[in-house]
Order: structure tokens, then sequence, then C-alpha cells
């Protein structure tokens, strides 16, 4: 177990590592580096590409796909065998690039490591490798720099720490040399964001300096805990990939039965045994719809293509499929449900309370008390305290929202920046404020001194210049608790008044009202001084400061991600926030996001529960807040004990793991880090919740495609060896020749099925609730569908044949069924592209891709029958237009009856499709 180095001061987490202030000496770093090993990240051996190559092709699909070649080049069909190696290596190279990719988690993590570090050694410091730093080394961290392991903080300079990556908590944090209590805390356990004396391997410094002994190295560090933990969590299978390995069983019996069955009836009724060899082959040839990995290949590549035109760029083929049946969506709080930009959103000015419009950085925006539109030129007070909020200030706003030019962001503090554009709606430029007042001297920001103070020459005051000769001004912004006792004075009402105790207690209200809010609540104050004064100390502060009011701001939340939830909760999917943010800003922006309620669980909380109680409760929580990298995963694993299928969405370090661990994993693009972009499944290009919800929209577009796909194959080829059977029992003859049926496969089959992957979006495929993860492209239903309308066609074209059989001779017979067979599955085509809705309602040309096909199979259909060369080939002879009617209406006949089913039954073959709709809290 860990020793809690936050628990133990500086001097003791020296004494108990046998380090000392100046460092270790370069004999103690070697020893301690034979011991503990160098400081870098381990990756997991490499499996040899070549292994991985081969691994694609153990499927059972895949092996009778490959019977199939062996057959077809044995009875000299090549073209066929072609066709289906093609195929099959296609898929294998789609799945080696996919394979590969997932080790380049671990390749990003370990770039996380810093390459140089300031290291005190022999009594001096010295610039080192970070492989080479020991427990005990002391190191010296600044601006800018990235940390080279844990480590206690021995030595403070207003440290602020960038640790999102690791903790997802959005704002960098004070560090601090005091002692963090853990048996103060209410579980007695604490999170790594509240650890302020410690610092972590591969967090960013922002600001300051500090020296700090290292306690951790390597694979034992918090990011090497989360480096080890994504070594030990195994790919997961995706629906999709169940549902293919499921369809390749069904089809391996099933029609290898049938095609044997064909066999025994065909040497019963007295047939050649050469052409009955010939014609189980073709049937076994056709009936298997080695076309279903080559359509699945492109209708996921299509669906990418899809996403990415709604900010999702697919790094897993299989993702496009599985994030359609999302039963519950894990969020990240910061930049994916809010704008991840501080605005000011109230203003606390000598009473009043007043409401800033408009989002982010963007400068546009007004001003408005009791809803009545304020104008800032005529209010002195408000004025004050834009303008003091911009000047004593370090952030620069850039890009021009007004023309369109740019996205407006800013250079610095969040903070800060939030401030500089509050002033920049009221039209105060923070350039041209620092031409007119410039700054002359600073107190900066300090943890413990908790404000900042800036002088600047007088051009602008509430009383203008005054009898006291006063021409410089000093404007200061922090913590209200450390500004409000320095002031004696309070602007009010446009002159400077002494501050009573119920003005103290009144602004204290505001601030309690406005933190209670998740806003972060920053005080603002001046102090008039003579021209003379050019140097600030704090010693000048503690006379004559006025208080001019606070600033209440957040991170506000994407307008759509209010609706996107809202669109989930209407879809039976559970959303859940998950963040580094503590409880109060988190059930605050819920509340504002009309995230359903439930349960708010903190980080120490879910320390303390077993993974059987955490499943327990899981179902009704709604806000994980405070959270560390390991709990995120059983997080995942706890809602996977329930059957869901979970997307996780993040950004961080502190996010690959559960990105990994979790069905679908969903990554930001502007603000993730390569390795929450490296263990994602899906790269949302715009960090929108939103884009989320479009992606589960288009995911299950996608499976209705695949499934209108699979219904379409497996029950034309199946009709087929129904008509076969049929009609070699009772007629004693076969239909159709082997070339035909390898013709109707290769042509009638292949080209209307990839058409059918295109079929355009229905839109309603959100307001549907999620698929039930345990059905998969084929459900009882679409089993008895398959069957219902399979049968209809056998005997269809049984009844075709066995007609025509006794009217005209065998070829034009064969012909006439040849054609048949060719009408029933383009008919059959169009059927497949709804369950349940009617070509009419979908609209008959709406796919122009499949009625493309349709043309073009009719075209190939027609010179097969009308080219003398090719008449000979196929063994075809022309017929009339007599004959065309025949195989039409026939065809034509089984198109109305699944039509007019779907028009009055439309949910008698949906058993089993839909997860009941589960109630969201």
């Amino acid at each position: 177990m860990k020793r809690p180095w936050h628990s133990l001061t500086a001097d003791d987490a020296l004494s108990a590592l046998d380090s000392r202030r100046d460092g270790l000496t370069s004999e103690e770093a070697t020893t301690r580096l034979a011991r503990h090993g160098p400081n870098h990240l381990v990756g997991k051996k490499k499996t040899p590409p070549l292994v991985v190559l081969l691994r694609q092709f153990l499927s059972p699909l895949i092996y009778i796909l490959l019977a199939a070649v062996a057959v077809s080049i044995i009875v000299g069909d090549l073209l066929d065998a072609w066709v289906i190696l093609a195929v099959l290596v296609l898929n294998a190279v789609v799945g080696f690039v996919q394979e590969t990719r997932a080790e380049k988690a671990m390749e990003a993590l370990i770039q996380m490591a810093a390459p140089k570090a300031r290291v005190r050694r022999d009594g001096r410091v010295q610039l080192l490798a970070a492989t080479e730093i020991v427990p005990g080394d002391i190191v010296t961290i600044e601006a800018g720099d990235k940390v080279p392991g844990d480590a206690r903080i021995v030595s403070v300079s207003n440290l602020k720490v960038n640790e999102s990556a690791l903790t997802g908590e959005s704002m960098p944090i004070d560090k601090s040399t005091a002692v963090v209590d853990a048996a103060a805390t209410a579980t007695g356990v604490t999170a790594i964001a509240d650890r302020l004396d410690l610092v972590y391997m591969g967090t960013i410094v922002t600001y300051g300096r500090a020296t700090a002994v290292i306690t951790e190295t390597g694979m034992r560090t918090e990011i090497g805990r989360i480096a080890t933990a994504i070594q030990a969590v195994e790919e997961t299978v995706t629906p999709l990939q169940r549902s293919i390995a499921k369809i390749s069983n069904y089809v391996i019996v099933l029609f290898l039965a049938v095609c044997g069955l064909l066999a025994i009836v065909g040497l019963i009724r007295g047939l050649p045994w050469l052409e009955v060899f010939l014609l189980a082959v073709a049937a076994a040839v056709s009936a298997i719809p080695e076309g279903l990995p080559a359509v699945v290949t492109v209708v996921l590549a299509v669906g990418m293509r899809f996403m990415a035109q709604r900010n999702a760029i697919i790094r897993k083929l299989v993702a496009v499929e599985t994030l359609g049946s999302a039963t519950v969506i894990c969020s990240d709080k910061t930049g994916t449900l809010t704008l991840n930009e501080m605005t000011v959103r109230r203003l606390y000015i000598g009473g009043r309370l007043i409401k800033v419009a408009g989002d982010g950085y963007d400068p546009s925006g007004n001003f408005s008390q009791d809803d009545q539109i304020l104008d800032p030129a005529v209010d002195p007070e408000l004025l004050t305290m834009l303008r003091a909020g911009a000047l004593c200030n370090d952030a620069q706003l850039t890009g021009d929202a007004t023309d369109g030019t740019a996205v407006p962001g800013i250079i610095g503090d969040p903070t800060e920046g939030a401030l500089v554009a509050a002033a920049a709606k009221a039209g105060l430029a923070k350039n041209d404020m620092e031409s007119e007042s410039p700054r002359l001297d600073e107190i900066p920001f300090r943890s413990e001194r908790l404000y900042m103070a800036t002088l600047h020459e007088h051009e602008f005051s509430p009383k203008r210049k005054n009898s006291h000769g006063r021409a410089r001004i000093i404007y200061l912004k922090g913590a209200v608790e450390r500004l409000l006792p320095l002031s004696q004075y309070l602007l009010r009402d446009g002159k400077v008044a002494p501050l009573r105790k119920a003005d103290a207690s009144a602004i204290a209200d505001a601030n309690t009202a406005m933190a209670t809010d998740a806003m972060r609540v920053i005080a603002v104050a001046y102090l008039e001084v003579p021209e003379t004064l050019d140097k600030l100390t704090e010693q000048t502060l503690k006379h004559g400061l006025v208080f001019v009011g606070l600033a209440g701001m957040a991170d506000p939340p994407r307008d759509e991600a209010r609706e996107a939830i809202g669109l989930c909760h209407g879809a039976g999917i559970k959303v859940i926030m998950i963040t580094g943010d503590n409880r109060v800003t988190a059930e605050s922006i819920a509340r504002q996001l009309d995230l359903p309620t439930g349960r708010a669980v903190t980080g120490p909380e879910l320390a303390t529960m077993s993974d059987k109680e955490l499943a327990g409760a899981v179902e009704d929580v709604s806000v994980f807040a405070r959270i560390e990298p390991l709990h995120k995963l059983r997080i995942v694993n706890a809602l996977k004990t329930h059957g869901h299928v979970v997307a996780m969405t993040g950004d961080g370090v502190n996010d690959a793991l559960a990105l990994r661990a979790a069905d679908i994993g969903v990554a930001m693009g502007i603000t993730g880090t390569d390795v929450a972009k490296e263990a994602s499944d899906v790269v949302l290009t715009d960090d929108n919740f939103a884009s989320v919800v479009s992606a589960v929209e288009e995911g299950r577009a996608i499976f209705n495609r695949l499934r209108g796909v699979v219904f379409f194959l497996l029950s034309t080829n199946l009709g087929e060896l129904i008509a076969l059977i049929l009609s070699v029992l009772v007629v004693g003859k076969a239909p159709l020749l082997a070339v035909q049926i390898i013709w109707v496969n290769l042509v009638t089959d292949t080209v209307p099925a990839i058409p059918l992957g295109l079929e355009p979006r229905a839109g309603d495929e959100i307001k549907h609730p999620p698929r039930d993860p345990r059905v998969g492209l084929i459900y009882p239903g679409l089993i008895f569908r398959i069957l219902f309308l399979a049968v209809q066609m056998g005997v269809g074209l049984f009844l075709v044949f066995t007609w025509a059989e006794s009217r005209m001779p065998i070829e034009e017979a064969r012909t006439l069924a040849f054609c048949s067979m060719s009408a029933f599955e383009l008919f059959r085509a169009f059927n497949a592209r709804s369950d349940e809705r009617t070509v009419f309602s979908l609209g008959v040309f709406r796919n122009r891709w499949l009625v493309y096909a349709t043309f073009i199979t009719i075209a190939l259909q027609l010179m097969v029958v009308y080219v003398p060369f090719l008449r000979t080939a196929f063994g075809t002879v022309p017929i009339g237009l007599d004959r065309w009617g025949i195989a039409l209406l026939a065809g034509g006949s089984m198109f109305a009856i699944e039509e007019i089913r779907k028009k009055l039954f439309s949910r008698l073959f949906s058993l089993g499709k839909w997860r009941p709709a589960r109630t969201t809290r």
C-alpha cells in the first residue's frame, strides 16, 4: 500500500525517504536506481505484426468462405473465387489496422514523462534525464516544466499546476507545503485533486516555482498506476462482432444442411451424380453470403463519413455501430457539457445584483438589473467594477467574434479572461485602457496572499480627481474573505461611503449565494493614492481601501448539451456526469442541464464502497464528483453488471483507462490529450456532448442498414435453396443451372446489397428506446420474417418453374425461372429498406443508390438473356414480354405481401427487438 505522503510534513517525508534538502549523492542515487529501476513507464511486449494479421482469419465465417474459394477453384469458377478472396483480404487489412492502433495508447502515455529534470545531486543542481531520477531526489520545478515524478513539495513560491489531464479538474491548482489531513475529510480519504502538497508525474507547472522530494517513480507513480491498469484492460467484443459471429454459426449449419439435403434429394430423384454435385456446390457457394463481410465493411466505412460530418471521427470501424446500441453515456463535464470558458454571470455592486448576458470569451452581451437593460456608459459603479477587473489582470482576449473572422479566446488564466471579456461587453477594450492607464507596479497573486494588486496612472475614477491631489490608483482583485477585511469604504450610488457592518454582511450573503450556485467569486476593490507613489507594498493597502463589488463566474453549460440530454432521456439513454470538480459545482451544472435527478457521489465516498455496493448504487447516480482515474473504471464495470452498453467521454490521461474499458470510448479532439485519443474509439472534433448524441443517432441508423442487408441476403439465399429443393423433389429437375445460380449470387444479390447499406436515416432513430445489446443483427422476429419471406420466395419460384416446365422447353422454363429469381430479389431489396416502414412512407426514390443499382442489375440481366455469346455461356434463351410479365407479377406479389404486412401489422415481427425503456432518474 502506498504511503500517504500528503499526510506527512516535508521534513517527515524527507526522513522517510532517507533524504535531505541538499539532495542525494551520486553514489546513493546509483544504488537507488538499481533498486527501484529507471523512472519510465513500461509497455507490454508487442505482438508480432504477422501474428496480428493471421488473427484476422480466425472466424467460422472466414473458414467457410475459404472453403468456398477452394470449391470455386475446383469447379473452375475463378471469378467467384477472386471476389471472395478480395473480401477476405479487405477485412483482414481493416482488422489489422484497428488492432495495431490500440497499442498506440500505451506509447502516447509513455511520452507523458518529462525528458529532462533539474535535480540537486552532490550539493549542486544538475540537468539530468528524467529516467535517472530516484525516490529521495530533490528536484526544482517552475512554470512550463513537466513534473518528472510524483513528489512531496518541500518549498514553494506561488506554484500553480495544471493537473486536468490526471484529475479532470478544470482550473490550475494552487500548491503549498501545508500538510493535508485525510482524517479531517468526511470519508477519511483525500482525492488526488485535494492533495495540495503533492505534484504528479506528467502534470504541467503553469505558474511559480518549487522544490520537491521525489516519492514515487516509474510504474509506481499515479500515471504509472493508470498505465498498469490500461495494460490489464482487455478489448471488449462489440455487439456487432458478437452478432456477426452468431450469424456465421447459423449460416454454416443451416445452409450446409440444406445443400446436403439438396444433394440427397437430387440423387434420390435420379439426377446424374455430376449434375447433383455441381448443383450442390453452386448452391453452397451462392447460399453462403460471402458479400456480407464486404457490405458490412462498406456500410461502416460510409458510416464513418456520415459521422465525420456530424463532428465524430471514428478510429475503430466497429465503433460506428456500437455507439448506436449505447444505453448509458458517461460524460465529462468541462468542455463537453460546458463550454470550458469561464464567463462572468453575476455582478454584485453597491447592493445591486446585475446579470451579465453572453457566453464564453465572446465580447457580445449586455447587463441587466431586474430585467431592465443597463447602459454601462452612465453607470459609474459598473464601469469601475469592469475597469478594475480588466486592468488588475494579465489575460488577453484573442479573436474577433464581431465580424466572424476568428473564434474568440484568451491568452492567460481563464478567471482573468472572464473579467476581460465582461469589460469588453461594456465597450472597454483592455488595450485601450492600458494605454490610458499604464501599469506602473504590481503585487502578484500568491496563494498565501489571495489577492493581486496593480498600480496605474489615474485617468478614471468614480470621483475623478479630488481635492487631495491623488493622481494614481491601485486596483485589487482576489478572495472575498481577504479583500473585505482590508476595506474601510464601499462604492455606493456613485459615491464612496464608509463600509458598515450591514454592508459587509450583505456582501458575505451575496458571496455565499453565488458560491452555492457553483460560481467562482472574485472581489474587486481600489485605492486612490498620491502621484508620488511608484512602488506597491502590502502596507500601502491597509488604509483607505474602497470595496467595489463581487464578480460571480462559471463555466456555462452548452445549450445544445441541454437539448441533447433531453433527447437521451426520451430515448431511454441514461446520462451520468463524471467530473473532477467538486460536488457543489457538479450538482449546479446538472440542474442547469436538466439532468434527471439522482444521487451525487464523490470520489472519496466511492473509494469506501465495495464493487458490490457500487453496482447496487450506480443505477441511481446521476453525478460523480471529485473522481479519480481508477474510479472511472469501477463505474464502467458497475454499469456493465446491469447489462448496459457504456459510452464514456474523456479528454485527459485520467480518462484513458475508462475509455479503453468502456464499450465505446469518446475522446475530445480539441482539448484531449494524445493518450485519451489513442485509447478511444471515437474523437469529437468540437468537444460537444451534442455530437455524442448525434453519433448515437447515426450509429442506430447504421445498425438498421446492416440489419436490412442481413435480412435481404439471408432471405433471398434461403429462398433460392427452398426453390431448388422443391423443384428437384417434385419435378425432378433444377429450376436453375449452376452457372445461373452463381450469376444470381454475384449480381442480383451483391449489387443491391451495398446500396441498402446507404439507406438514408429515417429521422426518428433517437426516439426509439435503446436496442437490447443481447439482440444482434438477427432477433426472433427477424428470423420469423426471413423464414416467412424465404418460403414465399421459394414456393413462388417453384410454382413459376413448375408451370413453365409443363408448357415450354426446359431452356425457356429455366430462363423464366432465372428472370423471376432476379425480379424476386430486386423487389425484396426494396422491402429490406425498413423493418416496419413501407417503401412509400420512406420515399420510393429516396435511396437513389438503390434505384441506380436496380437499373444496373436489370441491364445486366437483359444482356445475359439477349446477347448471343452470353446466352450460350449461361444457358438462356430470349423470352417475350408476356414471360417478363409473369416474372414481374411473381416478384411484385411477394413485394406487395410484405408491404401490406408492414402497413397493417408493423410490430408483428418485432419480438425482442428493443430493450424496454428504463426509467432514468
